[in-house]
């Protein structure tokens, strides 16, 4: 079962969609895995051909809860999306975090954030700050969010912003505020805080954001101290994976992921009783 929500921030409605493993929506005996998930830069919670959509109908079936939500300003949610930030897509981002641990239904020892492109920095953003954020799902991450939206939007729109306060980038306003928050984020300094295992995909076809960045976050993942790294580079895929089987694999491994990281940690519990 999947219904519509909205999830308030700051005075804000986040407009959001969550999906039941169960048919009818009510709490089963056992308490399921949490997945939310992040969309990307001017991005909606639906996906670029569905992208977020079948995702969150395949992971309910395999018996995740799944949120997935607009940032501000995106899709059906209010505000203007140039005002807020990277703190602020962080923010909205454990908002909903608060939602979905706030369900009965919720294992709140099981939540993982899943996060596509610029979603995927604030993804893990969040989960150094928060640590009831338990594992990562990273879908061709951005790692420099300021030179990666840059070169997405162009130089003249970013002078732009600079020279006149705003500029309107496929008519969605940014305003210079909303830059200087992605110079003061660098995912590859924060990836070593994060404790818990991560999933990265990436396609080796991305022209936005280059899949060498995923080699180089893995290899930050696995110089820390404790939590595993493990990724699926996807022949010929691009950044959003339009192609049927690239979808399909995409799904697969991140779904083969989380059930061997779920195995990992029950196994983990089991040996520490």
């Amino acid at each position: 079962m999947e219904k519509p929500i909205t999830i308030y921030h700051d005075n804000l409605a986040l407009s959001a969609t969550i999906h039941y493993p169960v048919k009818d929506g009510a709490c089963p005996e056992k308490k399921m895995p949490l997945v939310v998930i992040c969309h990307g830069f001017i991005g909606n919670r639906i996906g670029v051909d569905r992208l977020f959509l079948l995702a969150s109908r395949l992971l309910a079936k395999r018996g995740f809860l799944v949120i997935r939500f607009d940032f501000a300003g995106c899709g059906e949610s209010e505000g203007v999306y140039g005002e807020h930030g990277l703190d602020s897509m962080i923010a909205q981002t454990r908002t909903v975090l608060d939602y979905g641990l706030s369900l009965d239904c919720v294992d709140p020892l099981r939540v993982t954030l899943l996060g596509h492109s610029l979603g995927g920095a604030v993804a893990l953003l969040t989960g150094t700050k928060d640590r009831r954020v338990k594992s990562l799902a990273l879908w061709s991450p951005v790692a420099y969010p300021f030179n990666d939206i840059v070169k997405i939007v162009g130089r003249s729109v970013y002078d732009e912003t600079i020279k006149k306060g705003q500029a309107d980038y496929l008519g969605y306003k940014l305003k210079p505020e909303f830059f200087e928050s992605l110079q003061q984020h660098q995912p590859f300094q924060e990836a070593s805080k994060f404790q818990g295992d991560v999933f990265i995909a990436h396609g080796t076809s991305d022209d936005v954001i280059p899949a060498d960045y995923s080699f180089l976050l893995e290899k930050t993942f696995w110089l820390r101290g404790e939590g595993r790294c493990d990724k699926n580079i996807l022949f010929q895929a691009d950044h959003t994976y339009s192609q049927g089987a690239h979808k399909n694999e995409l799904y697969q491994s991140t779904q083969d992921w989380l059930a061997s990281h779920e195995k990992r940690q029950q196994d983990w519990q089991h040996w520490s009783i």
